[in-house]
C-alpha cells in the first residue's frame, strides 16, 4: 500500500491549525483547482470524531465523490479522516499537530490503495502519489497562508 508524508511549518498556534484544518469550507477554498465541494454528510462548518462529509471533486477530467468519516480526534494534536465510500480501495489520512503558541509543525500522512487491482500498483507509483501529493501541499499553502496572515494581523506585524 503506498504511503507518504508531507510536512508544513506553520507560524500560528497548534490548537488554530488543528481547527481549521476540520473546518469544510477552508477544504473547499484551498481545493479550488478540482471545484470540490462538501455535497453531503457535514458541509460547512468543523468536522467531529465519527462524522462524515462527501467530497464531489473534478480529477483528470472525471467527477469523483468520496465520503469520509472522522475516525480519530485528539484535539488539538491529532486527527484521521478515512474513506468509507469512494473511488480507492482505501484510504486514509491522520493529520498531526505538533508546537506550541505561535509556531506548529502539521504532518500529514497518507496511506492509500487505488481500486485497479495489480495496475493499481503501477498507476500509483506512476501518477497518483505524485498528483495527491501536489493537491495537499496546494491544501497546505492556502491553509499556512490563512493561519499566517491572522497571525500578523492580531500582532500587528
Amino acid at each position: 500500500m503506498p504511503r507518504f508524508e508531507l510536512v508544513t511549518n506553520i507560524q500560528a498556534a497548534t490548537e488554530d491549525c488543528f481547527a481549521l484544518s476540520l473546518l469544510v469550507d477552508a477544504h473547499t477554498a484551498s481545493m479550488g483547482r478540482s471545484a470540490e465541494r462538501a455535497v453531503g454528510g457535514v458541509t460547512s462548518g468543523h468536522l467531529q470524531l465519527g462524522q462524515t462529509v462527501t467530497w464531489r471533486a473534478r480529477h483528470f477530467a472525471f467527477t469523483f465523490r468520496m465520503t469520509s468519516q472522522i475516525t480519530a480526534y485528539e484535539r488539538p494534536h491529532r486527527f484521521v479522516d478515512q474513506q468509507v465510500r469512494g473511488p480507492f480501495a482505501s484510504w486514509w489520512h491522520e493529520h498531526r499537530f505538533d508546537g506550541h503558541e505561535l509556531a506548529t509543525t502539521m504532518t500529514d500522512v497518507i496511506e492509500y490503495r487505488s481500486p485497479a487491482g495489480p495496475l493499481g500498483l503501477l498507476l500509483d507509483r506512476l501518477l497518483l502519489e505524485r498528483y495527491m501529493r501536489r493537491l495537499l501541499e496546494q491544501r497546505n499553502r492556502w491553509l499556512k497562508a490563512q493561519l499566517e496572515d491572522e497571525v500578523a494581523r492580531t500582532f500587528g506585524l
